[in-house]
């Protein structure tokens, strides 16, 4: 049973300030510039060249919200804001939250989408802007390389020897499952611009011999050979009804008899009120995709089923669905 807000939560779910005071600082480089030295708002005015008086404004919301400390006049990252905002960190993410900021003026069109029952877009911001896209693959990919073996190994290949990673991304599930499976072979099917990141972090895993890249857009062309196990992690969100049954439509003639084919994505309840993340991710989809929506575990089950998979089932509650190939 959902609990009751108060009035203050309320207001604090209102205001976007302290939202849009991280992004702006994100974007700025803010924690690059403070990096490991505690300093004043002028040094760090200086380094930036933005003006100390407003620049201090900000870093004292920063301060309020936990990012940054303050001693004195001098500020210093927090060691979050150390391992995960500054660019020079192996841990950097500020690249996924400045996706967050290009995507603010789609959000502040919500309204007129929910009026109009239209996005506000025609263009994801992945297409409007590659190098941004490129960087926010990167870190999906390192975020993504904690829970890909898990995953792997929850599915049990067992004798499986060949691998789709349609709309593979960075790899990332490749490179996963064929650590988890020595005698698996992959093929990461995605866009030409994408690969390229796919082609570096498949290089760093050191498993070139082992991980095929198929360039390509898989609403329209050839998929290529058949595969025991083909796996659709987060793609699906992005496209129309229509489009996604086509899509497994096409899939189902590339699964070798007795092959499976696994959807992951974050789909919705039977009630559409959960869970709660995916509830705002489908508005997210809403105003920053042309004609995607979060599906619930029960439109991919039909896909699978109108396409001729059998056993179909949802293998992992509003997460995971799999369908056999007889």
């Amino acid at each position: 049973m959902p609990r009751e807000l108060s009035l203050a939560e309320i207001f604090q779910l209102g205001y976007y300030w302290e939202t849009k005071i991280l992004l702006t600082a994100v974007k700025l480089d803010l924690f690059s510039a403070i990096d490991t030295k505690p300093r004043t708002a002028d040094e760090v005015a200086q380094r930036m060249g933005a003006d100390a008086r407003t620049l201090e404004l900000l870093m004292n919301a920063l301060v309020a919200t936990g990012v940054l400390t303050k001693d004195g006049d001098r500020f210093a990252n927090t060691s979050v804001a150390q391992t995960h905002l500054v660019k020079t960190s192996p841990g950097y993410i500020g690249h996924l939250l400045m996706l967050h900021d290009a995507e603010w003026n789609n959000w502040g069109k919500l309204e007129e989408s929910v009026k109009t029952g239209r996005s506000p877009v025609t263009q994801h911001v992945f297409e409007t802007d590659p190098e941004l896209g490129a960087s926010v693959l990167s870190v999906l990919h390192r975020i993504g390389e904690q829970s890909g073996p898990a995953l792997a190994k929850r599915l049990a290949l067992g004798e499986a020897r060949t691998m789709l990673d349609l709309g593979g991304g960075a790899g990332t599930n490749a490179i996963a499952f064929c650590t988890v499976y020595p005698d698996l072979k992959a093929t990461v099917f995605d866009l030409p611009q994408t690969l390229r990141v796919t082609e570096r972090t498949v290089k760093q895993a050191g498993l070139e011999d082992r991980i095929t890249l198929k360039p390509g857009n898989f609403n329209k062309d050839s998929l290529g050979a058949s595969y025991d196990i083909v796996l659709m992690s987060d793609i699906l969100h992005y496209q129309d009804d229509r489009m996604n049954a086509a899509v497994v439509k096409n899939v189902h003639a590339h699964v070798n008899p007795g092959g499976r084919l696994v959807i992951k994505d974050r789909f919705l309840d039977d009630t559409g009120t959960g869970p709660a993340w995916t509830t705002a991710f489908a508005v997210h989809i809403l105003v920053n995709t042309e004609k995607g929506r979060c599906y619930r575990t029960a439109d991919a089950m039909r896909w699978m089923t109108d396409a001729g998979f059998s056993s179909v089932i949802e293998l992992e509650q509003t997460a995971v669905v799999e369908g056999k190939k007889c």
